[in-house]
């Protein structure tokens, strides 16, 4: 098995113990019960309780209907994540800078036995190490969305006044009864899926089929869940398509290895005509 194919399935064993979190916080929690100061669950009480409280105050004294403070909080948390999304973007354009190198290891350790495949572990780990960058941290963001997008859809869920009026042609409390919204946020999910891996191509065959995934799982949710929830996903993931294309833009990313990869040719290709013309001097 490859070094890339082992970090693929440690994320999905990653990504599967998240969706084990989110049925046991989920758990933790009567669903049928609402919210309140009184309530004695940890959960409930300091995480469920606050923002449900924090949309609603946003609702009565922002003099916002329901809806569009469910809007503005989305856009409050992922504000606030901006600065941990912008590291993992650093992070990815090293390890995509590093890919020449780790290639060249590959190259100088193909053997499939154990002491071959545990030096090109180390001397990849080494490498990483000496450009600062953790592979594993690119799943932290993920790490405390999740929980996130847990609080807020138990919060609307278990929140009557989270789920009473309309936005456009929605009732906040229903499903999407022409599940326009369900469809949107399957294809914002797709999309912000596609630029993040044209902007990290080496995930490979392994990414495209998490990416269907993750889009139909979203479409899914959206389609049976109340709107007031689905409104998150589809504010949620149009924010990550912009900041996707800001953070990591993949039109530049590939522009610049590109530069970079004709950089070393010209490189290489003026190293040997200075030997051809060294050797002519002979």
């Amino acid at each position: 098995m490859s070094k890339k194919t082992k970090r693929t399935l440690k994320r999905i064993l990653l990504i599967a113990a998240l969706a084990m979190l989110v049925v046991v916080l989920t758990g933790c929690g009567n669903m049928n019960s609402p919210v309140t100061k009184s309530s004695t669950n940890f959960w409930d009480r300091y995480v469920v309780y606050y923002f449900q409280q924090f949309i609603l105050v946003m609702a009565k004294n922002w003099h916002l209907g329901v809806a569009w403070a469910i809007i503005v909080f989305t856009v409050i948390v992922r504000v606030i994540l901006l600065p941990l999304m912008y590291f993992q973007s650093k992070s990815q354009k090293k390890q995509m800078q590093l890919q020449p190198e780790i290639k060249q290891l590959q190259q100088k350790y193909p053997g499939k036995d154990v002491d071959s495949r545990q030096k090109l572990n180390e001397e990849t780990q080494k490498l990483y190490s000496e450009a600062g960058i953790n592979p594993m941290l690119g799943c932290l963001p993920l790490l405390l969305q999740m929980p996130i997008m847990l609080a807020l859809y138990q919060a609307i869920y278990r929140t009557p006044d989270l789920r009473v009026g309309s936005f456009i042609w929605m009732q906040l409390g229903q499903p999407d009864q022409y599940h326009i919204l369900p469809i949107v946020a399957g294809l914002l999910t797709l999309l912000s899926s596609w630029l993040t891996m044209k902007a990290t191509p080496q995930q490979g065959g392994i990414g495209m089929a998490m990416m269907g995934v993750s889009a139909i799982m979203i479409t899914w949710f959206a389609w049976v869940t109340a709107s007031a929830v689905s409104i998150y996903w589809v504010v949620s993931n149009l924010f990550q398509v912009g900041q996707t294309m800001l953070l990591q833009n993949p039109w530049q990313i590939q522009r610049e290895m590109a530069a970079k990869e004709k950089e070393k040719k010209d490189k290489e290709r003026r190293l040997r005509r200075a030997k051809r013309r060294a050797l002519k001097k002979r």
